[in-house]
This record gives structure tokens, C-alpha cells and sequence, in this order.
């Protein structure tokens, strides 16, 4: 079965370099079926890129400059309903694998599998299989509390802040969350001042710089 693949990565010098020992279509070589077929270096092109490319597959990266990916997922949904999303980390230790798997991605890989299990992946995925990495799978929700512990927030307080990440307003927060308006929002109140930011924006990049998002 033939694969095509959208790469989404902020660091250019992984997608389009002379060096081509390096990146995901390095990765791809290792199998004739995987093809390549567009690469964006923001959340907002490759939500174009989807949109306009017969893609089954698409590699997301979880430090894209411009969307958190918690909101980046269901938008990519939206205008590619049929391609599996893979998220593509070089964090092991990544705090949000639960809420971004959650947020509807098919699997999550850390940057540096082999090429052979990398193809492998690609083509379980592309087939309706979720695949997680091994060293992600069993030890997430330890590595979220570590992380929440180091930035000061509490469980509630990052689960708001979470749903937030993904576009929801406050109503809409309260409703799913089981809590009344005005406690939404003091808690993303709170957030925001502990995270030494100015609003929910601001939040939310602190947040996804703390690999929390």
C-alpha cells in the first residue's frame, strides 16, 4: 500500500536541507511506498496543506510556533477527515501525550525511531491502528503530574487551561468540566498568574513552552 505523508515541522533544516541525512523524508526512503508529498513550518499552512493535498497521513510536530497543537488537531480534522494524524516529538517526556491523543491524534512517535519502524508506524496508522511509542505508552499521566508540580498548577487548573487550548470558551469549558462559569474563571485566573502570563493567549504558549500542551 502506497502512504503519501504531510510533514509538519518548524525547523526547516530537518524538511529541506543539502544535508540529506536528515529528516522525514530521509525517514521514508526506507520504504519505496512512502512518499512525501508537502511540508509546513506553521500550524496555519498545514491546515492549508490538508486542505488542498491528498494526504493519508499527517506527521505533527508538537513545537509548531503559531497553534498549540491541542488546537491545531481538531482543525487539521476538520478539513482532512479522512487522514490519520501522527504526532512527531523529541521529548520522551512530553506532558500533554494524554490530552493531545484525547484531542483526536491516531499515535505518537518520538523523532528518533529508525527508519524501518518508522515506515512500519506510517503504515499501521494509515491503516486505522494506534501507535505510540513505547517509551510514551504507561508512563504519561506520571510525567504530566511531575510537570504540573513543576510549574505550580494544579490538576484542575491545567485541565482548564487545557480545554482552553483547544478553542473552547468558558460556557463551553464549564459545561464539559461540570463547573459554574465564574469558577472557570478563576482558575484560568489562576493559571495565568502562576504561569506569569497576561491572558489565556499567553498562557496557553507558556503552557505549550512547558511541554504541558
Amino acid at each position: 500500500m502506497h502512504d503519501r505523508a504531510v510533514e509538519d515541522d518548524p525547523h526547516p533544516r530537518r524538511r529541506r536541507s543539502s544535508d540529506r541525512a536528515r529528516g522525514v523524508e530521509l525517514l521514508a526512503r526506507e520504504d519505496e511506498n512512502l512518499e512525501v508529498v508537502g511540508g509546513a513550518l506553521t500550524g496555519a499552512a498545514a491546515v492549508e496543506l490538508a486542505r488542498t493535498l491528498p494526504v493519508d497521513v499527517i506527521l505533527l510536530d508538537l513545537r509548531l510556533p503559531d497553534i498549540p497543537a491541542p488546537e491545531l488537531i481538531p482543525r487539521l480534522r476538520r478539513v482532512a477527515p479522512h487522514a490519520r494524524i501522527l504526532l512527531f516529538t523529541a521529548f520522551a517526556d512530553h506532558g500533554a501525550i494524554d490530552l493531545l491523543m484525547e484531542a483526536g491524534a491516531d499515535g505518537c512517535l518520538v523523532k528518533d525511531i529508525s527508519g524501518q519502524d518508522f515506515a512500519t508506524a506510517i503504515h499501521r496508522v494509515s491503516g486505522g491502528i494506534r501507535v505510540v511509542d513505547p517509551r510514551l505508552a504507561g508512563s504519561r499521566r506520571v510525567v504530566t503530574s511531575e510537570a504540573l508540580y513543576r510549574a505550580g498548577l494544579t490538576r484542575r487548573e491545567y485541565e482548564v487551561l487545557r480545554f482552553a487550548a483547544m478553542g473552547n470558551s468558558n460556557p463551553e469549558i464549564a459545561q464539559e468540566l461540570s463547573l459554574a462559569r465564574n469558577t472557570v474563571k478563576t482558575y484560568l485566573q489562576s493559571a495565568m498568574q502562576k504561569l506569569n502570563a497576561r491572558n489565556r493567549v499567553e498562557a496557553i504558549a507558556r503552557a505549550h513552552e512547558l511541554r504541558l500542551l
